[in-house]
């Protein structure tokens, strides 16, 4: 017994990307820029899940077309057709903006002022390009980088030079003669951030990466043919090559969901040299992964306060899915998470209207549940004049 002791060791064998997790710390103070994560690429992750994961992907625009609505709406239309000298409009810019603030829970505009200060041209700035200066000695954020280059800079640079990286300063119309190019940052409070703020969700990312990891167990089960299911041993003691060229003859002959249910025909020159083919037992796993799915679609869903599935056209069993069960469910929805989202957008964009045109006041036609005129009336959401007063755009040291 003691010899055995000696021999054998028994250790844990850790899965791959066990300690990965989602960084989105703020580092680099000191530095010419503040770092987004680790490895300075936060919201390039942010993007990936997006585009990785179905269920979150559906939420996210089902928000977003909500946050839409049919348009922005202005007590004068002639105020919303033009945003800047590339010929977007309002709605061009509300559009992007929309997708932005919902992702990655801001979103930025670059504003130039004109030649004789008066007036503005807005563009949209992606806010996955952005990345902070250093905060002054009065807290405030003097300006940002704008690269779409941050994987290429790596996570170990601290200084930039021009061609990886356009820097703005915040904006500030009280330094718009010696600054006609800034940028406006949407922001919101979240403890612990000091620099960027998180999407809503954030909390749910876990659980997104799962969801995408189902998905792949089931497309790589598929391609691989359900495969491990069978052991096929052969007795030639073959060399490399012949190794190879058996393994290529399975691939091409029974790997893939094309070749399900395929016949096997192998031709030996004696039974001793038959290969030998052995069932192998399943072990459950993906009646585990379907039983687990329904956990992550309502996690998922939770995070982004979609009260019920038939919001995004999902059925579930036990709900009969009545019209007044949906209507009741989406006007629920649309008061506490899309309504939110266009106040806190029309707010900025009105402020940055105001001067080109100081009167005008922006609202946004809502899109109804059932378009068929025997449903709720329209609604215009109007930006609120006290939360405009409290959060007034030419306030700077609340933007950055």
């Amino acid at each position: 017994m003691a010899d055995i002791n000696k021999k054998l060791k028994f250790q844990r064998i850790p899965p791959p990307n066990e300690n990965k997790f989602f960084d989105w710390r703020e580092r680099g103070e000191k530095d010419e820029f503040i770092r987004f994560g680790e490895d300075n690429l936060f919201p390039q992750t942010t993007i990936e899940i997006y585009n990785k994961s179905s269920i979150h992907a559906a939420a996210v625009n089902a928000i977003v077309q909500g946050i839409i609505g049919k348009g922005l709406t202005s007590d004068d239309e002639s105020n919303i057709k033009r945003a800047n000298a590339s010929a977007e409009t309002w709605n061009d810019i509300y559009a992007k903006v929309a997708l932005d603030y919902k992702l990655h829970g801001s979103f930025a505009l670059e504003v130039i002022w004109s030649r004789d200060r008066q007036t503005i041209d807005v563009h949209h700035v992606d806010f996955s390009y952005l990345r902070a200066k250093e905060k002054d000695h009065r807290g405030r954020c003097p300006g940002y980088y704008v690269s779409s280059k941050w994987g290429k800079i790596g996570r170990s640079r601290t200084v930039l030079s021009e061609d990886e990286a356009l820097y703005l300063p915040t904006y500030d119309p009280s330094k718009k003669e010696s600054e006609p190019h800034q940028i406006f940052v949407h922001k919101n409070y979240r403890p612990g951030q000091m620099y960027y703020p998180l999407p809503d969700y954030v909390g749910a990312y876990r659980v997104i990466e799962l969801d995408t990891e189902i998905d792949n167990f089931h497309t790589v089960n598929i391609k691989n043919g359900l495969a491990p299911s069978l052991s096929i041993t052969t007795f030639i003691n073959g060399s490399d090559d012949q190794l190879r060229d058996i393994e290529a003859q399975l691939n091409a002959n029974y790997a893939g969901s094309e070749n399900a249910g395929s016949l096997m025909y192998i031709d030996v020159d004696s039974p001793e040299n038959a290969p030998q083919i052995v069932p192998i037992p399943q072990n459950g796993a993906d009646g585990y992964y379907v039983a687990i799915n329904d956990m992550v679609v309502q996690k998922i869903l939770t995070a982004h306060r979609i009260t019920s599935p038939m919001i995004l056209g999902i059925k579930t069993e036990g709900q009969l899915g009545g019209r007044s069960e949906v209507v009741d469910a989406y006007l629920l929805f649309q008061n506490n998470v899309i309504v939110p989202y266009q106040q806190d957008i029309l707010s900025s964009l009105e402020g940055l209207l105001h001067i080109n045109y100081p009167d005008c006041v922006l609202g946004v036609e809502q899109k109804k549940l059932y378009d068929d005129g025997t449903e709720e009336e329209e609604i215009i959401t109007d930006t609120d004049t006290t939360a405009q007063e409290e959060s007034d755009i030419e306030q700077p040291e609340n933007l950055a």
